[in-house]
């Protein structure tokens, strides 16, 4: 079963209709007592940094996610800003991440992207994963994702890192540590290369 958190951010029904479609049983959530007994738990989002955490925050599963991630060990994936909550901090915001993974989220220095529309990092790119396994267990070498995002995800340990997508210079496109994923890009956009990951991500 997998259970999406709905505090207010994020595509949701473009995600459950992907595990529909798989067949795999899925659940939206928004209540404590409902995220207690999740198995593995999908944390989407978008827009700013600030605002998803304050939403997350005022919504009351933050201390019951916070218990199931981190003491049970249930898996959870974080999607685009999703992930960004994971880290520690963000240069978008003032607010606390959920600290999860050891990382910071950085603002992509703009004076370095050649590109004539510097940000946001917008549309499709490729994505290189570390390792076939995990996320990308039979997903072709190079895949390529769809992006929105101004700030990426800097991980202080490169073990944390599964994949990386350069955007003038790389950067990490998704991390693992333990139980803990994310992906910077949007798998619910990302016809059969995220219909994949997100089944991958259920079937771990």
């Amino acid at each position: 079963m997998i259970t999406i958190i709905n505090y207010g951010l994020g595509n949701i029904q473009a995600i459950v209709n992907i595990y529909k479609r798989l067949n795999i049983p899925v659940v939206v959530v928004s209540t404590a007592h409902e995220v207690a007994n999740a198995e593995k738990i999908v944390l989407p989002g978008v827009g700013a940094f600030d605002w998803a955490m304050s939403l997350l925050n005022d919504s009351g599963m933050r201390s019951c996610l916070n218990e199931v991630v981190t003491v049970k060990k249930i898996p959870i994936m974080g999607i685009c800003v999703g992930m960004q909550m994971l880290a520690r901090s963000s240069d978008e915001g003032k607010l606390k991440g959920l600290g999860w993974i050891d990382a910071e989220v950085k603002k992509f220095d703009d004076s370095k992207i050649i590109q004539k529309t510097h940000l946001p990092h917008m549309g499709w790119n490729d994505v290189i994963p570390k390792s076939t396994g995990s996320l990308f267990r039979n997903i072709e070498v190079k895949p390529r994702y769809y992006f929105l995002h101004s700030y990426y995800f800097l991980p202080q340990r490169e073990e944390d890192v599964l994949a990386v997508t350069d955007y003038n210079g790389t950067f990490a496109s998704a991390v693992c540590s333990d139980n803990v994923y994310g992906v910077q890009f949007h798998p619910e956009k990302s016809h059969q290369w995220g219909i994949q990951l997100l089944k991958n991500f259920a079937e771990l």
